[in-house]
């Protein structure tokens, strides 16, 4: 893995700078970025706006990295757009993240979106995508993950997220560490850029189920009431939040005209407009069973108390986490939910050793099987669930892989 701007910029010199060619919100954080990403290109998308959409890493597909109103891009269209940045990339010795965060911003400006929406991959600072110069930058949660590249420290690891915030552009956030915070603050200063914190106390949760959410949110002093929301969850009201000021941030600085009825419409489909998937998503009813992409503390511990909240019983869990993840802190979330926990690895040589898994629930006198391969946890979960809802969870990779083994699929895994 390697970071800089150095290589990037070169690589989009050579194509004419298609970066330059659209407008953009460039989103960083270490929980929710997808999922506020999704939700910003939803609304977008219904209120007739051409959204491209960047996100990492995909699920099943390759192409669902890189969509246009929700649709992936084609494979014949990657595979052009491949060779056309693969002569740059190879000469100077490029990363896979650098030639795709190439192909997706080319395949935007040929499309001539009206506006892209972009996730960084790793930190911010020295993220490839850290050359847009957006309408409005987004700062979801900042938290501890990927300290051996990030640091430590939240003020360091603050750093490199807010490495996204650029002179004069808003930066929206729902940041809750006073240390962090500080930082974010330190930045926009230099940057003279507005920070604009987001609270929860400007939305109110009328009703919550597997199905998805029903609130009143605050928008432009205007109180908004019944809004339903596709993804399920009470954080994703903090998602919601922080994706609706965002708009509205990019709306005054863009020109987009973005209405009440457009609102209601995006975050009503979400996943049909976006194509987001894996967020605590029911993929069946009979048995139930759940599916989410929680792969560090901070997440699975919200992931847990919605499952608390929303279901009656424990559960059967198929679990694989990544060597680079706290699975301590991820298992002390699991072992109060977990009826029966399957533990596997999946095709990636990022994935810790299933014994380790185990070793960890026994301390905690939680019942496990060591399944090793994903294919063989699934179809164990599923023999011994007994009726219990089943979870499938612990890393992209492992939910991708499920995926595609429960929609008999092929599955290619890129670890980036």
């Amino acid at each position: 893995m390697k970071f800089g701007l150095k290589g990037i910029h070169a690589l989009l010199g050579s194509l004419n700078h298609p970066e330059k060619q659209f407008p953009s919100i460039h989103i960083a954080g270490t929980n929710g970025k997808g999922s506020t990403a999704s939700i910003v290109a939803a609304i977008l998308t219904a209120a007739g706006y051409k959204t491209g959409l960047y996100t990492s890493p995909h699920l099943v597909h390759f192409n669902e990295r890189i969509r246009i109103n929700g649709k992936p891009i084609a494979s014949r269209t990657v595979s052009r757009l491949a060779s056309i940045v693969r002569p740059e990339v190879e000469k100077r010795n490029l990363t896979f993240f650098e030639a795709v965060t190439a192909i997706a911003f080319t395949y935007f400006a040929e499309s001539k979106v009206d506006i892209a929406v972009v996730e960084t991959g790793l930190g911010g600072r020295q993220d490839a995508t850290n050359v847009l110069h957006p309408l409005v930058s987004v700062i979801t949660t900042i938290g501890k993950e990927h300290t051996q590249i990030l640091g430590t420290k939240i003020e360091r690891i603050a750093f490199e997220k807010g490495g996204i915030i650029k002179m004069g552009i808003p930066c929206v956030t729902g940041v809750n560490s006073q240390k962090a915070i500080q930082v974010l603050r330190s930045i926009c200063k230099k940057k003279k850029s507005t920070l604009i914190w987001i609270s929860l106390k400007d939305a109110f949760i009328r009703r919550s189920s597997l199905d998805g959410l029903v609130a009143d949110y605050l928008v432009k002093g205007h109180r908004l009431k019944n809004v339903k929301v596709s993804l399920a969850g009470n954080f994703q009201v903090m998602n919601s939040l922080l994706a609706l000021r965002a708009i509205e941030v990019a709306a005054q600085r863009g020109k987009l005209r973005i209405t009440e009825e457009s609102i209601r419409e995006g975050l009503e489909n979400i996943q049909q407009l976006s194509g987001l998937q894996g967020r605590l998503s029911v993929i069946c009813r009979d048995p139930l069973i759940l599916i989410d992409v929680a792969h560090n503390p901070e997440a699975v511990r919200a992931l847990c108390e919605t499952l608390r909240r929303l279901l009656v019983g424990k559960l059967v869990i198929v679990l694989g986490v990544m060597t680079d993840k706290d699975y301590r802190q991820i298992i002390f979330s699991l072992q109060d939910v977990a009826k029966k926990v399957f533990l596997v690895a999946a095709k990636t040589d990022r994935s810790r050793r299933v014994g380790d898994l185990a070793a960890e629930f026994r301390r905690r006198g939680v019942l496990v099987e060591e399944s090793g391969t994903v294919a063989h946890g699934v179809e164990s979960a599923l023999q011994g669930c007994d009726g219990l809802p089943l979870l499938i969870t612990g890393s992209h990779f492992v939910v991708g892989e499920a995926l595609a083994i429960l929609r008999g699929e092929k599955y290619l895994t890129i670890n980036q």
